[in-house]
């Protein structure tokens, strides 16, 4: 059984493909908020799936029971989709659990397929940075200069990966224009979706590949979030003794 199912062919040239796991790589949901954000924007439609059966473990990423308007009862099952609008293709979903080399290699014969031309990958990660300052991004690309002309730090990250590691790797071997942005969360509220990550990855995603859409919206849950969290902050004691050392740590370098 073939794991991927194309519904139908969107007509798109030259296209970018945008990619978004939840997960290990998602932090605050920052990355899949961010390639959510632009397919309603821009009205992105879903095209094309990846089954979960061979890649997801069910006992922990489970299947959702839903409910129609006439409560007749639906089945969803775990999977990652891929939507088209104008020039970019947009896929988003949880990290696999299993057979990761067969996964990527599925995502390779779509590139193929679809002549796509250059890929992003989207991740956020934890970090000891102060919620109060721009949100910091690093990343790494098939082209050293591209990270130079984006003013992103380059990252020198060693260790573990998660499927973002390995579908660079698959984008590399296929000879195609890869970066890979990331954005820095305060780990001190990783438990809530932080739309400044999502809003900092779109804007430097921006300066990379054509991205018509209105940021308003998302900026201004930024400034809602932002106001929201510094008043969360001046109520607890504990948590602002603890941003007031790391604040210090940080000046003290």
């Amino acid at each position: 059984m073939d794991a991927l199912t194309i519904e139908f062919r969107p007509e798109i040239e030259h296209p970018t493909l945008v990619m978004a796991f939840s997960g290990w790589s998602d932090a605050g949901s920052a990355a899949t908020n961010a390639v959510q954000y632009v397919a309603a924007r821009l009205e992105a439609r879903k095209f094309a799936a990846i089954d979960g059966e061979e890649f997801f473990d069910f006992t922990v990423q489970r299947p959702l029971v839903r409910l129609d308007d006439h409560q007749i009862r639906h089945l969803q099952w775990p999977g990652y989709e891929f939507s088209a609008t104008r020039n970019l293709i947009l896929a988003v979903g949880p990290e696999p659990h299993l057979r990761w080399k067969a996964f990527c290699t599925t995502v390779g014969r779509l590139l193929e397929e679809l002549k796509v031309e250059r890929v992003a990958l989207l991740g956020a990660f934890l970090a000891e940075v102060m919620y109060t300052d721009p949100v910091p991004l690093t990343g790494f690309a098939s082209d050293p200069a591209l990270l130079e002309r984006l003013k992103v730090s380059a990252t020198a990250y060693q260790g573990p990966t998660g499927i973002v590691g390995a579908l660079a790797d698959c984008v590399r071997r296929q000879g195609l224009p890869l970066c890979s942005l990331w954005a820095a969360i305060p780990h001190y509220i990783a438990g809530t979706p932080n739309p400044r990550g999502a809003l900092a990855l779109l804007l430097k995603l921006r300066e990379w590949i054509d991205l018509p859409i209105d940021m308003a919206p998302l900026e201004s849950a930024s400034a809602t979030f932002q106001a929201q969290l510094l008043e969360a902050v001046e109520g607890n004691a504990e948590l602002s003794s603890y941003i007031r050392g790391l604040k210090k740590g940080e000046t003290s370098h």
